[in-house]
């Protein structure tokens, strides 16, 4: 998903609302914090609302917490500084636990009890992501989750680090639109968090011609037409970065396709297909490194498939 909601709740009422307000925005996700007494019951109302929800509790700094978060049914554990007593609890537990880490100390810390993940705690205060690239030289199987001061505005300077796994956000739950009972602005602000973090946006155009010379006739005449630059390759031509001119291939569209790009190719399938949309996986086209470069959604559009393209 690429962000995990910080959520603050004053009172549990309104945590399966809030709950509801994230799926429906495409973020089936929370970190519910023990910064509240109504965290537990939060938790627990919102793990038996929404039994396929990834729920999770934050902030917390003692044993008693632990187990309270963990009864309550939570799935992950995110604590704000490194305290090994809780991580070897929670190992113990065979819980998940990502510890707040601000240094290489603490990194090592972590990194002795067998950690590989971490949350990197006050991301943008202790010098965001070129501190994180600087930690992940020498600590090279090391991956985190930076929290603190993570926005719309700069979430995918540190999602484009393969580094990062997630960021941490509090900006689509604002614990004053939670107690005002603005729902439906959370849900808003959730969806543009999303779609902040997918960044779809036309690439390219394709057009089916019948013959190989019409991939340049087709190509050129654009490319005159408008000032754009001729490109030819090996099964296609492209008029600058906007046009394509192909032959057919069976199954992907009668008269072409459209291209979408994306900045994370990964998490746009996953959004996706929580919506039901169905992907030709057989035919994706990967890097040398297995990453999915392109895929076709298995539906045509008026004549027209449609492939996520990685931007």
């Amino acid at each position: 998903m690429g962000i995990v909601p910080v959520v603050r709740l004053d009172n549990a009422k309104d945590a399966v609302p809030l709950a509801q307000a994230l799926v429906d925005g495409g973020l089936p996700c929370a970190e519910i914090t023990f910064r509240t007494e109504a965290a537990e019951e939060s938790i627990r109302n919102v793990v038996k609302a929404f039994p396929d929800m990834i729920v999770g509790a934050g902030t917390i700094i003692t044993l008693d917490q632990l187990d309270r978060a963990i009864d309550a049914g939570a799935t992950f554990v995110v604590s704000p500084g490194f305290n090994a007593t809780i991580v070897k609890a929670c190992l113990e537990k065979g819980v998940p636990i990502t510890p707040g880490c601000s240094s290489p100390t603490d990194v090592e810390a972590a990194l002795s009890l067998g950690l590989k993940t971490i949350k990197f705690f006050p991301a943008e205060n202790i010098g965001g992501i070129g501190m994180i690239k600087s930690l992940a030289g020498p600590y090279t199987d090391l991956t985190f989750v930076p929290t603190g001061g993570i926005n719309a505005k700069n979430i995918n300077d540190y999602l484009s680090f393969s580094k990062v796994l997630a960021c941490g956000g509090s900006w689509m739950v604002d614990p004053a639109l939670i107690n005002a009972g603005d729902f439906a602005e959370i849900t808003r602000r959730t969806r543009e968090a999303v779609n902040t973090v997918l960044g779809f946006s036309l690439a390219h155009v394709g057009i089916n011609v019948d013959s190989d010379a019409q991939t340049h006739e087709v190509a050129k005449l654009f490319c005159a037409m408008f000032g754009l630059d001729y490109k030819p390759g090996n099964s296609s031509v492209f008029a600058g970065s906007i046009l394509e001119t192909v032959t057919p291939v069976p199954g992907q569209g009668k008269n072409g396709h459209i291209a979408i790009g994306t900045n994370y190719i990964e998490r746009a399938i996953y959004q996706l297909q929580n919506k039901g949309v169905k992907f030709l996986h057989e035919a994706a086209k990967k890097d040398d490194k297995g990453n999915i470069k392109a895929i076709y959604i298995d539906q045509d559009f008026g004549g027209f498939a449609v492939h996520l393209l990685q931007k």
